[in-house]
């Protein structure tokens, strides 16, 4: 594994503007590149968030490159918050931007807001060839009610990391959902963890690096 790497700031050309990123350097050899969106930025989500630190983390450790930016509106990010709409573009926007980098086979992370939002840009996206979601959120909250049907048509590998007390994730429901869905597919639920992992975060990242060690190595 890779024990460090250097972190370069960055704006990606986004549809609403430049978009404020930070860039993980990956190894000379890296065999794929990866990008990570972070949960809902109302409600204080940024790419500094601890969960998307943690998921870097695994990822930059086997070699990959990996990017993270704030969603438009937010941080130094132009624009204004597009109620997950205008986050997709987002998304692509920044894929393309890994994509005209790297020219390498990308993996996508998110959580919460991220990975609902994301998930739904990277599954049909041919460039990517593996996807994360972290504390999907599947039961409604509020005004923020996200359709995940699109799962059901994501035959590439799938890794879904959420607590057995995520509020936004109840592991019935997400159990459910996980089962009906095409493999290849991993379901891991960390013991006593809530939506954001607190004071779980280590074994959110031992999932995710087990998962990336035995689907890329």
């Amino acid at each position: 594994m890779i024990s460090s790497s250097s972190i370069r700031s960055l704006f990606i050309d986004g549809p609403a503007g430049r978009l404020e990123a930070l860039l993980n350097s990956g190894a000379e050899n890296a065999s794929h590149a990866a990008l990570i969106c972070h949960p809902h930025p109302v409600y204080g989500g940024t790419m500094h968030n601890k969960v998307v630190f943690h998921a870097m983390k695994a990822l930059n450790s086997f070699g990959f490159p990996v990017l993270r930016f704030n969603f438009r509106g937010f941080g130094l990010s132009e624009g204004e918050h597009g109620h997950g709409e205008g986050e997709a573009e987002d998304v692509h926007a920044a894929l393309d931007r890994l994509d005209r980098e790297f020219h390498l086979p990308l993996i996508f992370a998110g959580f919460s807001f991220g990975a609902a939002v994301g998930l739904r840009v990277a599954c049909p996206d041919d460039r990517v060839k593996a996807v994360i979601g972290l504390g999907v959120p599947i039961q409604p909250v509020d005004e923020r009610v996200y359709d995940l049907d699109f799962l059901h048509s994501c035959n590439k590998p799938k890794l879904f990391v959420s607590g057995s007390r995520d509020q936004f994730g109840p592991r019935p429901k997400l159990e459910a959902l996980v089962s009906s869905l095409p493999e290849p597919k991993k379901l891991v639920i960390i013991d006593s963890a809530d939506h954001f992992f607190e004071g779980r975060l280590r074994e959110m990242r031992e999932a995710a690096e087990v998962w990336i060690r035995d689907t890329f190595t």
